[in-house]
């Protein structure tokens, strides 16, 4: 598979005279990805601890473990997404895998006859669909997405599903919520 190219991080800051400059420019140190779900991989960027957020706190990307937030801060991630298997057994087995050794905390229980990616998170999500075609799934109906398309998820039951023939690459913009 053609793997689309790595993200590239660029991140800003002050010196000590309180000059702006780039003091990072170059690939996340925190990509994951899943051998059971070729092509699948989850970069991400930054993370927030708290809110308001310090602008001159830390990088904490690389304590992130899965899918959600620091409590009450934030997380940017971009996502390739692979198109689908179409053998619905392997589409469940990398489903399974995905949640299982990387969002773990989601709650990711499908219905039977459900998309097997089917879950929900305690978060207010931006998704930016960046290239591709993707399809945003819900508890009732399903929306295709198109590059430039935003979809704002709060806090509902969706599954994601590439069904096209190409990589789709979607960033995601995760904000700690309350029900």
């Amino acid at each position: 598979m053609n793997m689309p190219k790595p993200i590239r991080r660029i991140i800003t800051g002050n010196d000590e005279h309180g000059r702006s400059r780039i003091i990072e420019d170059g690939p996340s140190p925190a990509v994951r990805t899943v051998p059971e779900r070729p092509g699948y991989r989850v970069t991400n960027l930054w993370a927030t601890e708290g809110s308001p957020a310090r602008i001159d706190s830390p990088d904490p990307v690389t304590k992130l473990a899965g899918v959600l937030p620091p409590k009450s801060g934030t997380v940017v991630r971009i996502i390739d997404i692979p198109p689908e298997p179409k053998d619905p057994a392997e589409r469940e087995r990398g489903m399974k895998a995905s949640f299982g050794k990387l969002f773990a905390d989601a709650d990711h229980n499908p219905k039977p006859g459900e998309h097997p990616g089917m879950h929900t998170t305690t978060t207010v999500d931006y998704a930016i669909l960046i290239s591709g075609e993707l399809v945003a799934i819900m508890d009732e109906g399903e929306v295709v997405m198109q590059a430039g398309d935003v979809l704002i998820q709060r806090g509902t039951n969706h599954g994601w599903a590439n069904r096209s023939d190409a990589p789709a690459r979607i960033a995601f913009i995760l904000i700690d919520g309350q029900a």
